[in-house]
């Protein structure tokens, strides 16, 4: 996030977002941060601790935010970038619904669901006298809410060439990453540990430009799993990086972001066809008609096919092997069906999950989808999951899988078979 791009955004006029009916930075936030925010003002609760690690703990804890989710960024691509570097990284933290960014000695950044922004964000304080300061961030939109999201509130994953003080070699270009970025490609500017057997990613090293041609040591980089000799690794709460929380990571912000941008999307239109009706003197509809029904039908359809990991990236052919402790901690939230099957089983052979459907079906994101695109959505899982030839976009998946996940969604997520 840099506030410098803020007055240029702005100069362009309001974006879509800002203006009615969703008027995104003038809505109250109703969401895990705005309680805590008003506990904390109430006194009614304090992130305790003699050190900025124990604060930082209590907010991972009030948030529901595990520890073993840590990865790390070394790439100054963030708000506060001059604290970062190689031997300074960021440490990201996340659940379901939470995003947490902190280098020591700085901020505690916060990007959380919220039923009716999408995604709010917020900065922490924990070093002011009077005790933390806690406000929503609008200089974060100036980044999470602009091209690079494509202009509605979002998260970023981005793998760049950073240099050796971690700046982005701009002419080197860099990837938007989500689950369909190639694996060779991501991991730029980040540290990364674990086992990706002959992969040769981007992760770990700096880049130098020589002449037009960025040089990059990816042999370096590979299948590391002590970053001691890089930074001081006792300064974090973890000394790792772990990929397999990466990858979960990479998915979770392609898929927040469809949720995200199909809610304020379908809630705009259909509140503009209802106005449209009212001025007309037409009966006032809650089913999507015209240009509203095929916006709804549009991002439901954005929705299903990463819910369905539609061109999920290869893995290489070892597979991948974590540290363990992400994957225990991800599946501490397991809904499992009467055969025991879940959403958070890990495949990490060939691909990341056994099942291929997000879990993040079950985060408050997706509960908060207007009902008009919840029901799209849970019609058209039911069309691809239930056909005897699914349309080409999920050919991915075999009959056996989507019947798998038909089962478990009917264990597991009920509420969506009233639409079945």
């Amino acid at each position: 996030m840099l506030a410098a791009a803020l007055p240029m955004a702005w100069a362009q006029g309001p974006a879509e977002y800002e203006q009615p009916p969703l008027n995104y930075s003038a809505t109250p936030a109703s969401n895990a941060v705005s309680t805590l925010q008003a506990r904390l003002a109430a006194g009614a609760w304090t992130p305790r601790g003699a050190t900025e690690q124990e604060r930082l703990r209590a907010w991972l804890d009030a948030l529901e935010v595990p520890v073993e989710s840590q990865v790390l960024v070394f790439s100054k691509t963030s708000l506060q970038r001059d604290r970062i570097g190689p031997a300074h990284p960021r440490a990201v933290y996340f659940s379901d619904d939470a995003y947490v960014g902190w280098v020591p000695g700085g901020l505690i950044e916060v990007a959380v669901t919220d039923a009716q922004l999408g995604v709010a964000f917020y900065r922490v304080d924990p070093r002011a006298p009077a005790g933390p300061r806690v406000e929503r961030d609008p200089d974060c939109l100036s980044c999470h809410g602009a091209a690079l999201t494509r202009h509605w509130p979002g998260l970023i994953a981005r793998s760049v060439f950073p240099d050796a003080t971690g700046e982005p070699l701009t002419g080197a270009g860099s990837f938007l990453v989500g689950h369909e970025t190639p694996l060779g490609d991501r991991w730029g500017g980040w540290y990364v540990t674990g086992h990706a057997g002959s992969l040769r990613h981007l992760g770990n090293v700096t880049a130098t430009l020589q002449g037009h041609e960025v040089a990059l040591d990816r042999e370096a980089g590979a299948n590391l799993t002590d970053l001691s000799r890089s930074f001081p690794v006792a300064d974090y709460l973890r000394p790792d990086s772990d990929i397999v929380a990466l990858l979960v990571l990479e998915h979770q912000v392609g898929m927040l972001n469809r949720l995200v941008t199909g809610a304020l999307r379908a809630r705009k239109w259909l509140t503009y066809q209802q106005d449209l009706q009212r001025e007309r003197g037409e009966p006032v509809s809650d089913q999507p008609q015209g240009s509203a029904r095929r916006v709804v039908q549009s991002e439901a359809e954005r929705i299903v096919e990463y819910l369905l990991f539609c061109d999920e990236a290869a893995f290489p052919p070892e597979g991948i092997r974590g540290g363990g402790d992400f994957e225990r901690a991800f599946q501490r939230q397991r809904r499992a069906d009467a055969r025991g099957r879940s959403l958070r089983d890990f495949d990490l052979r060939t691909r990341l999950f056994t099942w291929r459907c997000s879990p993040l079906i079950y985060s408050r994101a997706f509960d908060a989808l207007p009902p008009v695109l919840f029901e799209a959505v849970a019609r058209r899982l039911a069309e691809v999951l239930s056909a005897a030839e699914p349309p080409p976009r999920f050919r991915h998946l075999s009959a056996s899988e989507r019947a798998g996940i038909r089962e478990i969604l009917a264990a597991t997520k009920p509420e969506l078979l009233r639409f079945w």
